[in-house]
């Protein structure tokens, strides 16, 4: 979700100034000056974690102690914002002190780190085998390597909704919303008084709002990179700036449109389309004290909006050939200077005797990708589907008591037909990049703010984003 996960929304640090020191730390390691390989066995690892929310780094703790209780392995578990991880890896390589495992790692930042040569893919590729590689929902694999190369060890995922008020859009005649047609019809028929048409991200500095513009471009095929050259000024591409801007200059709230405003607007009943992750879901229940339905209806009903809101998962657009779905894939990842026993130990133990109470701090958002066992092929998307809401909900409901099956069949079909930009053509480390600097977010932010049109905003972003990938070369 930066990928926008509810962690910190720090501002990323320079992804091209990142390759370059990682590189030198590199050549250095190779000279005798740097610590690049293995760890000496010695049973203490240090794991980073995403997961860095003050609830979520609680329940975290207790998992640690049933593990160290169990293995006999000690683990110094340390909290990190996303944003700020380019850096601590950066910071942390050069002094050679990387961590042993690091937790929760979205694809774009796992790809930048095996392009610098930092992880230990060899012990990756053990832990699936081990755990079996069937197990494991195929698109996720797919994703989180390099051909046969294996970066990380799939955990789970969330995916990009588009989520609606169904009985508004039922009152006034209209079809679910889950292609450009559909969606601009609406966003132009429920735009009156004081309805906004649709909640749709603008802000120039969150990657939230590439993610929004992603999840509507690639259910367009617009691509990021084709045959080699950055796409972004398309004719695709072109007509899914276009679409983005009709929705959110013309129909959207006014000013710029943040993570949390266009949540906000969507849950004061004044909009009747949103673009959100799945980590909405527990939020949209009227479960947590910290982000509760403010609409109308939700005074007397907290789950007014979860009992009236619909969603689409998978997109599309004129120029696409299916629909599409956009998402995020959270892996484990060893890196090279570990210490590869004690630490694939954990990452086995986190993927099994673990796994329930990792992906239930947040079920909403955390879909596993390790799908079941051998003996038990759904045993963890069966557990998944019956898990409390997460750990800061006030009422920790099952999922399946508040979603119907159909919703919870929509998320976990996601994860595998999810596609993203870059990934299989091979350019990760640019994906990691434009993570950081934001080129998309920065051209949708002026085009929204009428300084620039659709088209100048396309050709600004392909600029900016061929420029990144010369510099990682």
């Amino acid at each position: 979700m930066r990928m926008w996960t509810r962690r910190s929304r720090v501002r990323q640090s320079s992804a091209a100034g990142l390759a370059v020191v990682l590189s030198a730390v590199l050549l250095a390691g190779c000279s005798g000056n740097a610590h690049v390989g293995p760890g000496k066995p010695d049973s203490r690892i240090t794991v980073w974690t995403l997961e860095n929310l003050p609830a979520r780094m609680a329940a975290q703790k207790k998992m640690v102690a049933r593990f160290e209780k169990k293995s006999g392995v000690q683990v110094k578990l340390v909290g990190v914002d996303e944003g700020q991880l380019p850096q601590l890896i950066m910071s942390a390589a050069a002094a050679g002190k990387l961590p042993d495992v690091i937790g929760a790692l979205p694809l774009g930042q796992a790809w930048q780190m095996y392009g610098n040569g930092l992880l230990n893919t060899k012990a990756t590729t053990g832990i699936v085998k081990g755990l079996g590689v069937g197990d494991f929902n195929a698109n996720a694999l797919r994703l989180s390597s390099d051909g046969g190369t294996r970066l990380t060890v799939p955990s789970d995922a969330w995916v990009q909704l588009l989520v609606y008020r169904k009985d508004l859009l039922k009152k006034a005649g209209l079809p679910e919303p889950d292609s450009y047609a559909t969606m601009l019809k609406a966003a132009r028929k429920l735009d009156r008084g004081r309805m906004n048409g649709i909640s749709l991200a603008t802000d120039p500095s969150d990657l939230f709002t590439q993610q929004s513009f992603e999840d509507l471009a690639l259910a367009n095929d617009c691509q990021l990179v084709e045959k080699g050259e950055v796409a972004l000024d398309s004719a695709a591409c072109r007509r899914t700036f276009e679409t983005y801007d009709s929705l959110a200059r013309e129909h959207g709230a006014p000013g710029t449109q943040t993570v949390d405003t266009t949540r906000a607007t969507y849950f004061a009943g004044r909009s009747p389309m949103m673009v959100w992750s799945s980590f909405l879901l527990d939020e949209l229940s009227g479960q947590r004290a910290d982000a509760v339905p403010s609409c109308r209806e939700c005074k007397e009903n907290r789950a007014f909006l979860a009992e009236n809101s619909g969603i689409a998962t998978a997109l599309k657009g004129p120029d696409g050939e299916k629909p599409v779905q956009f998402g995020e894939i959270s892996s484990w990842t060893i890196t090279k200077t570990a210490e590869t026993k004690a630490s694939s130990t954990f990452v086995k133990h986190m993927l099994s005797d673990g796994y329930e109470d990792w992906f239930g701090m947040a079920p909403e958002g955390k879909i596993p990708v390790r799908e079941g066992t051998a003996e038990d092929p759904d045993k963890y998307t069966r557990a998944w589907r019956s898990s409390r809401l997460g750990v800061e909900a006030t009422v920790r409901k099952p999922l399946n008591s508040i979603y119907p099956d159909r919703v919870l069949d929509q998320l976990t079909q996601g994860v595998g037909v999810m596609r993203r930009w870059g990934i299989e053509e091979g350019e990760g480390a640019l994906v990691g990049a434009t993570n950081g600097e934001l080129p998309v977010p920065k051209a949708i932010g002026a085009m929204t703010s009428g300084q620039t049109s659709p088209e100048e905003a396309a050709r600004e972003a392909r600029d900016e984003i061929d420029a990144l990938r010369r510099s990682l070369e």
